[in-house]
């Protein structure tokens, strides 16, 4: 008997749920965290997972910024945005993007670095989901009511720049962030939603 390759399976956005939770335990406990300026944020969401996984999930899609403050990385807290969490499917947990909103305006507070934010487990790069998830994304933008996004990047992260241009994005400033967000230098893009 030949045996085939088996051709692998396209990447999908996926709503968060019990489902897919395995998948996600397992990348925090290889140490990824999808907040990359908090690294401790993996063993958070561990522990609110063992604690209460369906809060947990439920706590992903919120779309009327009826959960918590955001915890800032000098420790601060903010105003919660509506928005919501997908997760990057393959088979397997492959990464997370989110979109988050003010209602009524395209535009952001101070504090919110971006519209969407996203991260794909290093195990699973350089296979073009990031790029498939924020066109998927901006879909999901547009039906927001979004006329424009905009996305925040390292000036040295060039994987993102290019994932940020591959679905149009525009630079249109090089900032620095707030205090309460590290100081730290970063990229603005703007993506025009048709």
């Amino acid at each position: 008997m030949v045996k085939t390759a088996v051709e692998p399976r396209p990447m999908e956005l996926v709503w968060p749920s019990r489902v897919y939770l395995p998948g996600y335990v397992s990348a925090l406990n290889r140490g990824w965290s999808r907040d990359e300026m908090r690294p401790e944020a993996g063993a958070e969401e561990r522990a609110a997972i063992e604690a209460d996984a369906d809060r947990f999930l439920a706590s992903l899609v919120d779309r009327e910024a009826r959960g918590g403050r955001i915890l800032m990385p000098d420790g601060s807290r903010m105003r919660r945005l509506p928005g919501y969490k997908c997760w990057m499917w393959d088979g397997d947990f492959c990464g997370s993007i989110d979109l988050r909103w003010q209602p009524g305006t395209d535009a952001l507070p101070l504090y919110c670095l971006g519209h969407i934010g996203y991260s794909v487990v290093p195990w699973k790069q350089r296979r073009g989901y990031a790029t498939r998830a924020l066109g998927a994304m901006l879909k999901l933008a547009a039906r927001e009511g979004l006329r424009r996004v905009e996305i925040t990047t390292s000036p040295d992260n060039f994987a993102s720049q290019k994932v940020i241009v591959a679905n149009g994005g525009k630079l249109v400033e090089s900032f620095v962030t707030l205090p309460s967000q590290g100081s730290v230098t970063k990229l603005r893009y703007r993506i025009a939603l048709a």
